[in-house]
């Protein structure tokens, strides 16, 4: 199934999101929670499945909703379609600051990988699947990056990032990246977990145990602050009183 061809137009600059403008019939299918605003004659459905294959049956369905639901996330995708006879537009925004990368998947071999957190909305015939890095090291260290998405299709697609988002080119090349700053990478790139150097770099480092190593010829795309770095951030900053803060006023109380 060819995608759909739509038009985006990506609004903000840290915190953003990204305004599709469809055609008459058109259809942009969406994380569950990710519409922000649409424009009268837009009309949406909650599916069971990506709607990248019409003939698909209803184990096909289940099948695929089974593997969604076993990563933590929605079994469900909301598909948004125009139903008036002029353009509408319907946009989507991440729950989380950060910047929205579009991927015109014609240009980039039609397939990419991404954490499994990563995406945001595409257009309709683009396929949303699950995968599981193949190599043991990766599953028992990997952290995020063993359960990954891979997205499929000759349309545009778009990946949501934490922070600033930072594009590498590999041309035969070897790149190592802490796990969480990982966004995806195409389809063509060979991705492993190696150890974070000696035992002393490990222990002592503050960069983690392992990292990610993808080496070959494509697209990597990184992220500044992963969310689940400054979460971390965040709770440890939190007060630890366990309810007996009284904040900013307590002093004069």
């Amino acid at each position: 199934m060819r995608c759909h061809d739509i038009e985006y137009e990506i609004l903000g600059s840290e915190i953003q999101l990204v305004e599709i403008t469809l055609d008459p019939g058109e259809t942009a299918v969406a994380e569950a929670g990710a519409m922000t605003y649409m424009e009268q004659d837009i009309g949406f459905d909650t599916r069971m499945g990506d709607g990248s294959d019409p003939d698909q049956g209803v184990m096909g369905k289940l099948f695929s909703a089974g593997k969604r639901l076993f990563t933590g996330e929605s079994i469900f995708t909301t598909h948004f379609t125009n139903n008036g006879d002029v353009k509408r537009k319907v946009a989507f925004a991440a729950p989380y600051p950060g910047n929205v990368v579009a991927l015109d998947m014609a240009k980039i071999g039609q397939r990419i990988v991404c954490q499994k957190d990563a995406f945001l909305c595409a257009a309709l015939g683009t396929k949303i699947d699950i995968t599981f890095n193949r190599r043991l090291g990766s599953g028992l260290f990997g952290g995020e990056g063993f359960i990954l998405q891979s997205l499929e299709g000759d349309g545009m697609a778009f990946i949501q990032a934490g922070g600033t988002v930072i594009e590498k080119s590999l041309s035969g090349e070897t790149l190592r990246v802490d796990t969480g700053c990982l966004v995806g990478f195409s389809g063509d790139i060979d991705y492993r977990i190696e150890r974070a150097g000696g035992l002393k770099s490990m222990v002592f480092g503050g960069e983690g145990l392992f990292l990610a190593t993808l080496s070959g010829t494509g697209r990597v795309w990184l992220q500044s602050l992963p969310f689940s770095r400054m979460a971390d951030r965040i709770l440890a900053a939190a007060p630890q009183g366990g309810g007996n803060d009284k904040g900013e006023s307590s002093l004069f109380s």
